[in-house]
């Protein structure tokens, strides 16, 4: 028997579908797999997007976790030349970009920054600003769908993670963090972790997380990565793990220090070196794992077949859209968004 035929579906539908049929060495090679170098050829020719959200009042470690992952100055502060520290009056959105290169993959790399979201007496709706930025993104791409003339690759400035700061309380949940996670919880993927976790006992830092998790559950709030989108059972295996871990508890630095004969990033304090790389310390490289190296695509993926399809759904469903004018209009940007653009090597 030369063919192996795979059904999962019940006898009365089985010969509705087409037949699956596994080569064998028998009539030779055919090359069906050289597929994946070719896309592989095309993504490192064309690089790709990544668009990552930081959102938590000021003093948390925003821009040095940023720096921290992607181990580049990609941060707004470190960009922005005699960059001063003051309180924002209103939450403005600022975006900065990179072309970060890496073994010959290229990334443009944009990071939103939030500045005045959570720092004032009254907080109340500071998250609408954050909200029309993420719908004008959708918006901006539905726009380029909908041309006649499409643009061959079109720009994504879709919002694909959301890493929420939390501050290291070690009590509960505040009434702000709730009502963010609530709403944009709907609309982006939300990563929240716990911010200067080193100022948190180890016992301390566990309570938390499970206090966190459970207001998470009686709030209904879901964050990243969600139950519902797991494809098959190994993913969920690993999703399971990392749901167990959420909110993660992260310490950032740029710094660098001597252990054991190797330089490693790490805060010094009067006892010692907290690394951040190292697992036992905090949880950074968890955080790094899930953004980058395991879940970069899917959360990508998610943004554009859940997010953004939602939002495409509800808009062309409205009874009063005129096509023509959402073509030819455009959607101006009232956040008063800054740029900045780079060139990384690693």
């Amino acid at each position: 028997d030369i063919s192996k035929v795979i059904h999962k579906t019940p006898s009365a539908s089985r010969e509705l579908l087409p037949k699956v049929t596994k080569c064998t060495d028998l009539f030779g090679y055919v090359g069906i797999e050289a597929v994946l170098d070719q896309m592989r050829r095309k993504t490192m020719k064309a690089g790709f997007e990544f668009n990552i959200m930081v959102v938590g009042q000021s003093g948390l470690g925003k821009s040095t976790l940023v720096n921290t992952l992607f181990k580049s100055k990609v941060s707004r502060k470190s960009c922005t030349p005699d960059y001063e520290e003051k309180i924002s009056k209103t939450v403005k959105l600022h975006t900065v970009s990179h072309v970060i290169e890496e073994k010959g993959v290229k990334m443009k790399l944009t990071v939103i920054d939030t500045p005045g979201f959570g720092d004032q007496i009254n907080n109340e709706n500071c998250w609408e600003p954050i909200v029309k930025y993420i719908n004008e993104q959708y918006e901006k791409y539905l726009r380029e769908e909908l041309n006649i003339n499409r643009k061959r690759r079109i720009p994504d400035s879709r919002v694909h993670c959301c890493i929420y700061f939390l501050p290291a309380t070690g009590h509960r949940l505040r009434p702000i963090d709730l009502e963010f996670m609530k709403r944009l919880g709907k609309i982006v993927s939300i990563v929240p972790v716990i911010a200067k976790a080193d100022t948190l006992t180890v016992e301390e830092r566990q309570e938390f997380k499970e206090r966190i998790r459970k207001d998470l559950t009686s709030n209904g709030i879901h964050v990243y990565p969600q139950r519902e989108y797991d494809e098959d059972p190994e993913e969920r295996v690993l999703n399971d793990r990392i749901r167990e871990s959420i909110p993660f508890a992260v310490v950032g630095t740029d710094k660098e220090h001597q252990v054991n004969g190797n330089k490693v990033l790490g805060r010094k304090t009067k006892w010692g070196i907290i690394e951040v790389e190292n697992v036992a310390h905090c949880e950074f490289a968890n955080l790094r794992d899930l953004l980058i190296r395991s879940h970069l695509q899917d959360l990508k993926d998610v943004t554009h077949n859940i997010h953004y399809e939602s939002y495409r759904v509800r808009r062309l469903n409205e009874s009063n859209m005129n096509f023509s004018e959402l073509v030819l209009s455009s959607w101006p940007l009232k956040n008063g968004t800054d740029t900045c653009e780079t060139e990384s090597q690693l």
